[in-house]
């Protein structure tokens, strides 16, 4: 595949990804720590579409360029931990799995992790591992907001596939 090619769409999730992230940090949350997680939709259609190695730069390059934009040095840290976490259960399952798991399985466990990830942040900030007393509650969270990526995904992913275009990035 063209070099060029690739990486004008690698740059395109980038910027679709850290567009939706900056939008998603604008919308009030109900409860602290949980958002719906939509920039990962890029990110799992990467996986899906790319590999591992593209899902994991698409999660950090609008991880960094969300905290230089929009965020904090502890949104970066809260995020990092959370996105790369989550990036490779999902690269595992997918990797593994993908024949016998659904796409939304694999998100819901990225979901999960990615909260563990960041309880464990949080954990090590205020040096008090009793945080994850609230991890029922954000499991609870990560099971709806995953499915619901997941489907997303799906949804994205057998669209992209329908343009000739596109066709071309699919991983072998």
């Amino acid at each position: 595949m063209n070099k060029t090619k690739r990486m004008v769409f690698l740059s395109f999730l980038v910027s679709i990804a850290l567009v939706i992230y900056i939008i998603e940090a604008q919308i009030p949350v109900l409860f602290p720590g949980i958002k719906l997680g939509l920039a990962n939709i890029i990110s799992l259609t990467a996986l899906l579409l790319l590999g591992s190695k593209e899902a994991l730069l698409i999660m950090f390059l609008r991880t960094i360029l969300g905290s230089i934009f929009g965020g904090t040095v502890s949104s970066l840290m809260f995020s990092l931990a959370g996105g790369i976490l989550s990036n490779i259960i999902m690269i595992i399952l997918y990797k593994y799995f993908k024949n016998s798991m659904s796409l939304w399985t694999i998100s819901i466990c990225g979901a999960v992790f990615h909260n563990i990830g960041q309880l464990f942040v949080a954990s090590l900030v205020v040096q008090d591992f009793r945080i994850y007393v609230y991890l029922p509650v954000l499991l609870i969270s990560a099971v709806f907001t995953g499915y619901f990526i997941g489907l997303c995904t799906k949804f994205l992913a057998s669209h992209i596939n329908k343009i000739p275009m596109f066709r071309e990035f699919q991983q072998q």
